[in-house]
């Protein structure tokens, strides 16, 4: 009894998913350095394409879903809700996808660069930065678990459009028109005031199809569909509200962890240390280590000056800049980048690295910050 009632503790808890997203990754990184036919698993095909493919282009499509819901819910009654309110996290985000970028910029610029990579620093994995802000404890105010989640938020969209926009290969018109027709008719619905989950998930599923068919990612179809589905009132009745909470323990504490034991089942070689001093290495960490931190403060430093908007109450500089350290925390979103960044396995393992060797710097230096500042 008391085991159980730990455990539903341990679940309810902000800390929960990272806690859980840090073990798969331990255990997914010494299994395959243990097993080689641990990462031939997850490319195992089943139908027309491996396992790994399912989970990045087909789970994957569902986190997005949520992000949508969340994003929704921010732009109705969240930080997002006003121009005003929503200045400061927005600018902050751009600020910590424009300066990553950058460094990663100055590091792969030139004939031989892999300017591919470029927004692999520019992500920030939202369940790992306030997994990381909550073991401050009651020492930061509440308003700046308010600013990072409306800052991780819009730092989702940024990187959802970068790669919609950057990330698409060819693409077939006919499919993605037929995607956008399904999309049209699911805001039809919305118009109708459809309140009914099953017209809008099995829309979602055959506008998924067309979408992997088009050359756009086809992840991109979570979002649209999270945009169709009725907000309302936004209370605990609406489809938006229960949709929203339905999906974030599946995603949290199934989707999110397979996906982390997939893509970080990486065989580590002496030829690998090497390649962490390589131009794209360097660019990615130092873009997420201290790119994020910097574009986030100077972005909302910049805001606060221009009168475009205030710093809660409560909230000091000190605070934003520990935030931006957490920023730094790319993971899931950078990780996913990643993967439809570079072409060679070997490039795609070293940016994995990369990216959890930041997240790690990021989340420790932003914890101990906060900690000892607040």
């Amino acid at each position: 009894m008391k085991l159980t009632q730990t455990l539903r503790t341990f679940i309810s808890s902000d800390r929960a998913p990272g806690i859980i997203l840090i073990a798969c990754t331990i255990i997914s990184l010494s299994v395959s350095n243990i097993l080689p036919q641990y990462a031939a698993f997850w490319h195992i095909n089943i139908g027309h394409h491996s396992l790994i493919h399912w989970i990045n282009d087909g789970l994957m499509t569902i986190f997005f879903l949520l992000i949508g819901l969340e994003l929704e819910r921010e732009v109705y009654q969240g930080e997002l809700s006003t121009i005003r309110s929503a200045m400061l996290p927005a600018l902050a985000a751009l600020g910590g996808m424009v300066v990553p970028a950058a460094i990663y910029f100055l590091f792969n610029a030139g004939a031989d660069g892999n300017l591919a990579g470029i927004g692999v620093p520019m992500a920030t994995d939202i369940a790992f930065a306030l997994a990381a802000l909550s073991l401050a404890g009651k020492r930061v105010p509440a308003g700046l678990k308010i600013f990072l989640t409306a800052l991780a938020v819009i730092d989702d969209l940024g990187a959802i459009l970068v790669i919609a926009i950057f990330y698409t290969s060819t693409i077939h018109w006919l499919n993605l028109g037929i995607a956008g027709g399904i999309f049209t008719l699911l805001l039809v619905f919305n118009r109708l005031k459809v309140h009914n989950p099953v017209p809008y998930l099995l829309g979602g599923v055959i506008m998924w199809y067309f979408m992997m068919g088009s050359g756009v990612h086809a992840t991109i179809t979570g979002v649209l569909v999270a945009f169709a589905i009725p907000f309302g009132s936004g209370d605990k009745q609406t489809l938006s509200y229960r949709l929203e909470h339905w999906l974030s323990k599946p995603v949290a504490f199934f989707i999110l962890p397979i996906f982390a034991l997939a893509n970080t089942s990486i065989t580590v070689d002496q030829s690998f240390y090497r390649e962490l001093g390589s131009a794209v290495s360097i660019g990615i960490m130092a873009g997420l280590f201290a790119g994020k931190p910097i574009g986030i403060l100077l972005f909302t430093y910049t805001t606060v000056k221009l009168k475009l908007s205030k710093l809660t109450q409560g909230i000091t500089w000190k605070h934003i800049f520990g935030a931006g350290l957490l920023g730094g925390i790319g993971f899931t979103m950078s990780i996913f980048i990643s993967l439809l960044a570079f072409n060679d396995p070997s490039l795609v393992d070293h940016a994995k690295i990369s990216v959890m060797i930041a997240s790690l710097l990021s989340g420790l230096a932003g914890l101990l910050f906060l900690r000892r500042t607040s």
